[in-house]
């Protein structure tokens, strides 16, 4: 995936400062699935939270600030380009981090298979 190497100290960081909402996500769910997702992966000039290669899948979660008006275009912005490289961003909020856990699982997981189905190899499940 191609990415602006400014961006490979940032990514760092943001990897060792992850948020609670990101830290739940991975380390109860992620890190175990048997598909890999990376962490802070960049794209281009931009860096996503969590990226599946083998499913061309961003998972992003978004915390109050993505809501306001300018915040909502540069992120419309942000996933047209990302989506130019043929990848499918998943958006949730850090409150479904916190009250819907098992439903934002299961979302990844189902779309992390739907996308295989689509001219991917098959996934592996436990």
């Amino acid at each position: 995936m191609p990415y602006k190497s400014c961006n490979v100290a940032r990514a760092r960081k943001l990897r060792k400062e992850m948020t609670p909402w990101e830290r739940k996500l991975w380390y109860c769910f992620l890190s175990k699935y048997p598909v890999r997702f990376q962490r802070q992966k960049m794209i281009d000039k931009y860096i996503v939270d969590f990226y599946c290669a083998a499913a061309k899948l961003a998972i992003e979660l978004d915390g109050g600030g993505h809501y306001y008006k300018d915040a909502i275009k540069k992120d419309e912005q942000r996933t047209k380009i990302i989506n130019q490289f043929g990848v499918e961003i998943v958006r949730f909020c850090n409150t479904d981090i916190d009250k819907h856990f098992y439903e934002v699982c299961s979302v990844i997981d189902q779309t992390v298979k739907g996308r295989y189905r689509r001219g991917t190899p098959p996934v592996k499940t436990p």
